[in-house]
């Protein structure tokens, strides 16, 4: 009798989930809409707490759609990064990699097109930012214009013009005067996935000679899945900002299939969502890079990020004199802390986790902040 109810329980069950699933077209009621999604528009939310008395703005600053060698619309860049949870997006396809526009010509109906080489071709390279800032409006984004400089990895590599007025003024064959070319309209300029196609991250002649002339401003500590910890101390002697981003050419969904997490991103701490105020809070260094649950950027910053989203809680004291505290995520972002050096413990996004200790001040070390190629910050936390 028992099995007899348990099945019908989840057959009703079942009826109710479907009927709760599925609803018919408000245009044709022979179609069957079978979702609970009402809209494939849905924005996820990444909550993050003020910091230093800053809001802080989610950004990508590395992106490429099929004005470069991207597989996307420069609207769709947007429309993704929207949906994503990020407020600000830039576009940065290369200038010198453009395999969509030889294959584009080629197919068109009508019209005698002879290209060999992407360098046949006069394109605009603003085009894609320009295409992408009408739909940015349109979502109350944030769109940084920019491209990237790319030559060989061993020798010089990738280098992002962020906050560019005129791609088109940028390309030279000397790189560094690519880059002066950039700094003369303004823009900041970030060295790229520092160890692609290299054997270790240490400097190059290049990179020499663009570091003496303040050439370069930032240095993407992640990109995509790649982790580069060494960059952080060079961010802190060289006076860098330190950034995340995804350096998408596919979408995100794809890029990001599986890990359940947000996107790459660069915290960017700034007073409005302006792109001055994005600029300035670049220059003055006040950027966490956050990806795959790791962060990155200068102690202080790491620890009032951290003090923003956690708070302690004094519980009791317990039958063997140990005091118990609550600490509560009150954010999207999760921090693994470790007390008197024992294993690291979650705090996941929007939880609390239950601790015990025999001192009423307790020092947490954060594990998955990181302040240098092998620091992690400390947080003093008074109980009572």
């Amino acid at each position: 009798m028992k099995k007899i109810l348990f099945t019908l329980a989840a057959l009703m069950s079942a009826l109710c989930a479907q009927a709760q699933y599925t609803y018919p077209d408000a245009s044709n009621p022979d179609v069957l809409r079978v979702t609970r999604r009402v809209s494939n528009d849905t924005r996820r939310e990444i909550v993050i707490p003020d910091v230093n008395g800053y809001t802080v703005y989610k950004a990508d600053l590395h992106t490429h759609t099929m004005f470069s060698d991207g597989r996307v619309t420069p609207e769709w860049r947007v429309d993704e990064a929207w949906m994503d949870g990020l407020d600000v997006v830039a576009i940065t396809d290369h200038i010198e990699n453009r395999p969509y526009v030889v294959r584009i010509p080629k197919y068109l109906d009508g019209v005698e097109v002879k290209v060999e080489k992407e360098k046949d071709i006069d394109v605009d390279l603003n085009a894609s930012v320009k295409l992408a800032q009408v739909q940015a409006k349109k979502l109350n984004m944030l769109l940084v214009p920019g491209s990237e400089i790319s030559r060989p990895y061993k020798t010089v590599g990738h280098l992002n013009a962020l906050f560019t007025t005129d791609n088109n003024a940028i390309p030279a064959k000397d790189p560094l005067q690519a880059l002066r070319n950039a700094k003369a309209q303004g823009a900041l300029v970030q060295f790229n996935h520092p160890g692609t196609g290299r054997t270790s991250l240490d400097l190059t002649e290049f990179e020499i000679n663009a570091y003496k002339e303040g050439l370069i401003d930032g240095i993407e500590i992640f990109n995509n899945n790649g982790f580069y910890p060494k960059a952080i101390d060079r961010a802190l002697e060289k006076g860098l900002f330190m950034s995340a981003n995804s350096d998408v050419h596919v979408t995100t969904d794809i890029a990001y299939a599986g890990a359940c997490l947000p996107r790459n991103m660069t915290l960017i701490l700034a007073k409005e969502k302006t792109l001055e105020a994005m600029k300035q809070a670049l220059l003055a260094h006040r950027t966490i890079a956050y990806s795959f649950d790791q962060m990155a950027g200068e102690k202080s910053l790491l620890k009032a990020l951290f003090n923003a989203c956690i708070t302690a809680e004094f519980v009791r004291v317990d039958s063997k004199g140990r005091n118990v505290f609550n600490l509560t995520n009150m954010s999207s972002l999760p921090f693994a802390v470790s007390i008197g050096g024992s294993n690291p413990a979650w705090i996941e996004p929007f939880s609390t986790v239950p601790f015990k200790v025999g001192k009423d001040t307790v020092e947490l070390t954060v594990m998955n902040m990181w302040c240098g190629e092998d620091k992690h910050p400390t947080v003093v936390v008074k109980l009572k």
